[in-house]
């Protein structure tokens, strides 16, 4: 003995049924489903026969639901919203219009203004992703990024890089000396480097291959002298107070000169070819649309630059 197979109720018996009940006439409905009308009332009477029940009054000429037409109206209106609703979603995400971001930048970053315009402009054309920024040191990014814990940071090379992450530079500083008001040098509009040869340079705690320590000893180097680092500072914001409570002074970006504090003054330097370097770090294999998209915005605006 052979067993029919039950059919099963799908998403287009419940936007046919809609359709019906909206238009209140299987012409009209069919005309805006784009099927035949007989089409129609086969797929209605199937959906009835899926049921269990009669959802139409065919006593009436018009139109008219049973009971359990109108319930079924009811919900299956809701469900096609929700099912909408739930597409769309999927199709913002796909697209990159919506989901979360995890950001990591050094704190010399926001002082670029870099970060700030780049965020801005992301959030005014994606205002449905959720950005979710943490100031933290850019080894820790890399290693966060590569683990899959972070999706994106914002760094001051040279750094090392982990196998499977790019970096792309997003802006190129000059770099400036911050010395504290009372030097003899400080009521100079420029600064040749080698002039500060004997003096105390203060820098990031870092190793010496990494960021702005790395940036003191090749302007320095490039300079002429070796120079002689110490102490180190935990950020730029306590590398300035440091400065300017004179015990030392500091090769910073140019930005740098939006912290101003008491008792210091930043100076540009001469002759000096060494920049000060913002970029962003991410996966070369990103499958994140969201994230893909937010990479693509900050090279675009590295390019507009």
């Amino acid at each position: 003995m052979s067993v029919q197979r039950a059919a099963s109720l799908e998403l287009r018996h419940l936007r046919y049924f809609v359709a019906l009940v909206e238009e209140r006439n299987f012409e009209r409905a069919a005309a805006k489903l784009g099927i035949a009308q007989p089409g129609l009332s086969q797929q209605i009477a199937n959906l009835e026969t899926i049921v269990g029940t009669p959802l139409l009054d065919r006593r009436k000429r018009a139109v008219q639901l049973t009971p359990p037409g109108e319930l079924l109206f009811e919900e299956a209106s809701k469900i096609l919203e929700q099912t909408n609703a739930a597409l769309g979603a999927l199709r913002r995400i796909g697209r990159g219009e919506s989901g979360r971001i995890s950001i990591g930048y050094v704190a010399s970053a926001a002082y670029s203004g870099m970060l700030i315009k780049t965020i801005t402009g992301f959030r005014q054309s994606h205002p449905d992703v959720d950005l979710q920024l943490v100031e933290m040191e850019m080894r820790l990014q890399m290693q966060q990024i590569a683990e899959g814990a972070l999706d994106f940071g914002y760094i001051r090379p040279p750094a090392a890089i982990p196998e499977g992450i790019a970096t792309t530079v997003i802006l190129r500083e000059p770099l400036h000396v911050a010395l504290p008001e009372v030097h003899r040098l400080a009521s100079k509009s420029r600064i040749d480097l080698a002039e500060l040869s004997s003096e105390t340079f203060i820098t990031p705690r870092q190793p010496p291959d990494v960021g702005f320590h790395s940036n003191t000893i090749a302007a320095c180097n490039e300079a002429g002298f070796q120079p002689n680092i110490s102490p180190l500072g935990r950020d730029f914001t306590t590398i300035a107070s440091m400065v300017a409570v004179g015990l030392g002074i500091a090769l910073v970006p140019k930005s740098l000169n939006c912290l101003q504090l008491p008792a210091i003054r930043y100076i540009a330097l001469s002759n000096n070819r060494v920049t000060s370097d913002l970029a962003i770090a991410y996966r070369k294999a990103e499958t994140s649309p969201p994230v893909r998209a937010f990479i693509a915005h900050n090279r675009k605006k590295q390019q507009a630059a």
